[in-house]
């Protein structure tokens, strides 16, 4: 079953200006990583600093794939970007609401 995940971001005020393309880079690999249906990101109109990152995945076990590999091999260095832990959350599509 195809899952969303919304990675929450908070980034440094002094990341803002180099953010985009660092975004870029890393979400390119995200964007060719077996079972990645897309991605959108976010930025909120009232804090550049907030970026929500929306993810599109063919099954949570896609995810978790993506997952692990961030973790290891992928890492992105996104971290020295944030000012605060990122926040995942995985959502089921409801089909009978």
């Amino acid at each position: 079953m195809p899952i969303t995940a919304h990675l929450d971001l908070t980034l440094k005020t002094e990341s803002l200006p180099m953010a985009p393309a660092v975004l870029r880079d890393i979400l390119a690999d995200t964007r060719a990583f077996d079972g990645c249906l897309g991605v959108d990101v976010l930025v909120d109109s009232a804090d550049p600093a907030h970026i929500l990152v929306v993810e599109k995945w063919a099954s949570l076990e896609h995810d978790s794939a993506y997952r692990a590999w961030r973790a290891g091999d992928g890492a992105s260095g996104l971290g020295d970007l944030l000012a605060a832990p990122p926040v995942l959350t995985h959502f089921e599509t409801s089909f009978g609401v």
